[in-house]
């Protein structure tokens, strides 16, 4: 499991709203149109439904684990990525790592790390830019 994570001038509240609430992941993600049953406003641990894709694909997905506030992680199929924020001096920082659930998916998290590396830089960027 890797990820450099990512620097942001905004407070950990603002990282936590874009990763946190479903309803804004449309907002960071160009393939993402929202989310259906993993929790309102938030994601809720436990909670199967599906992230609802560009075309209307759905996928099922769980949230295994939140720690309100500060991170959460969910699985796609074999792979799990998790949402940590952390509050830091100069703002906070946002780190995304990605790991596969099995041996027979560590090629598809390995593929998918990159993308998700791509997207907590754009989180990080709409944090800044807008403050809500």
């Amino acid at each position: 499991m890797t990820n450099r994570g990512v620097d942001c001038s905004a407070p950990p509240e603002r990282l936590w709203e874009l990763v946190a609430k479903p309803d804004q992941w449309h907002r960071w993600s160009l393939y993402v149109r929202g989310a259906e049953d993993l929790g309102s406003p938030e994601v809720e641990e436990g909670a199967k439904g599906r992230v609802v894709l560009r075309g209307g694909i759905r996928l099922p997905v769980e949230i295994t684990f939140v720690d309100p506030g500060r991170s959460w992680s969910w699985r796609i199929g074999g792979i799990v990525v998790h949402h940590i924020v952390t509050s830091t001096a100069e703002g906070s920082r946002l780190e995304m790592p990605v790991e596969s659930s099995g041996l027979a998916w560590t090629p598809a998290a390995a593929l998918y790390a990159p993308v998700v590396a791509l997207i907590t830089r754009r989180i990080v960027q709409i944090a800044e830019r807008d403050p809500g």
